[in-house]
């Protein structure tokens, strides 16, 4: 913009500008470019934005497909981390979540390396889950009971592998049979199925 005539604003401001000090500007250049930048950034934010969306739509693939192997086998359902809370979720509406948890202790208990350790954990399992009315008491014969009050007087990480072992017995067959039938597991497969028809529709 330019202007020859007295008094026009233009000329004023070019004056005003012309006085000022060149670091003065410098840095309005300096500003004009930041703004720039910023006025660039909702662009930016939409590509970041496709980006996460493709991450979610991902992983939302892997989880609809892991969700359709837990039916496989139950050793499929006790290796995903979201299988194991969905059958929980189950087990307490059958009331019976208490064989899960000491199915989950003990395989927390293997993991322990103190021997110190080892032989105060395996106590507190014992006194909360095994032993006769115990407060979280497991479904387990009286002959298994006893060989797993025996194994503790010099607890090793394998003292519980036989209540262990009969209680996950007892989940696969009795309990892990109406999961899969459960309307809860029935509603994540149909939800699972949609997004795998989705997926291949839009491929």
């Amino acid at each position: 913009m330019s202007c020859w005539m007295p008094g026009c604003p233009a000329l004023s401001m070019c004056r005003g500008l012309a006085a000022l000090p060149i670091t003065c500007l410098e840095r309005a250049k300096d500003l004009k470019t930041r703004l720039g930048i910023l006025l660039h950034k909702p662009e930016l934010g939409h590509r970041i934005g496709s980006s996460s969306k493709l991450q979610l739509g991902s992983r939302r693939r892997d989880s609809s497909r892991e969700v359709l192997e837990w039916r496989e086998s139950f050793d499929q359902l006790l290796k995903s981390k979201s299988g194991v809370n969905a059958f929980h979720t189950f087990l307490k509406t059958e009331f019976s979540e208490e064989n899960l948890d000491f199915w989950l202790a003990c395989e927390d208990f293997k993991k322990t390396r103190s021997k110190t350790k080892l032989a105060s954990k395996a106590n507190r399992i014992f006194e909360e889950f095994v032993q006769n009315e115990a407060p979280r008491e497991v479904n387990i014969d009286h002959e298994t009971r006893e060989i797993t009050r025996k194994n503790l007087l010099g607890a090793t990480s394998a003292c519980f592998n036989e209540a262990q072992a009969k209680t996950r017995t007892l989940m696969e067959k009795d309990s892990y049979p109406r999961f899969l039938k459960s309307a809860s597991y029935q509603d994540m497969t149909k939800q699972a199925a949609s997004r795998g028809t989705s997926k291949r529709s839009h491929t």
